[in-house]
């Protein structure tokens, strides 16, 4: 069974998802460890009561970003992490992990990339007046939500939507999409290595 770390940095209702897909069987690997990058986050407690051990780091705690993520890459690789699910991480994620784990990292998103990259792209889809949106899971690259587009859904958004009903509705798909997408792509990637 291969094993995944999930970062996160928020609420984790996508770490809730994806712990909850793996405890009703759909998603089918083994979930090791939270990183999050924000001590006091929603996720840490979500991962506790889920009994998923959780690290949290400080970056600034770090002379740079690469002795930061060093320091876990270090520990994906003494747990043997086979893949990393990034959750709300709000960190561009350095060379020093993408080059460890190329491939192997994969990001959701809250609009139909490339539409409404970076923070609050349920706001900008709202700001632009756009009549869809979405989610978009992606493979994570050295940019700000620019890798290779793995998964795409829309949601419709109604005129005089508010953040929070448009933002309930994208979450909402996201919980359904991000677990199928990473049990699809563990899959190939065991699948792969035969």
């Amino acid at each position: 069974m291969k094993k995944i770390a999930v970062f996160a940095s928020g609420s984790g209702s996508n770490f809730q998802a994806i712990l909850d897909a793996i405890k009703k069987g759909d998603l089918k690997a083994e979930l090791c460890m939270l990183i999050c990058d924000r001590p006091g986050a929603f996720v840490v407690e979500r991962a506790e009561n889920g009994g998923v051990p959780t690290y949290v780091f400080s970056p600034k705690s770090y002379p740079d970003k690469a002795a930061y993520e060093t320091k876990i890459v270090d520990l994906l690789e003494e747990l043997q992490i086979d893949f990393i699910v990034l959750a709300g991480y709000m960190r561009l994620v350095g060379p020093t992990l993408l080059n460890r784990y190329e491939g192997r990292i994969v990001n959701i998103h809250p609009s139909i990339l490339p539409a409404f990259p970076g923070k609050d792209a349920i706001g900008q889809a709202l700001a632009a007046g756009v009549k869809k949106t979405g989610v978009t899971v992606h493979y994570v690259d050295a940019g700000m939500d620019t890798g290779e587009v793995i998964a795409q859904r829309t949601v419709e958004v109604i005129p005089g939507e508010s953040i929070e009903s448009l933002q309930e509705k994208v979450q909402k798909v996201e919980h359904e999409l991000y677990p199928l997408v990473v049990e699809s792509l563990l899959n190939r990637t065991e699948e792969r290595s035969l």
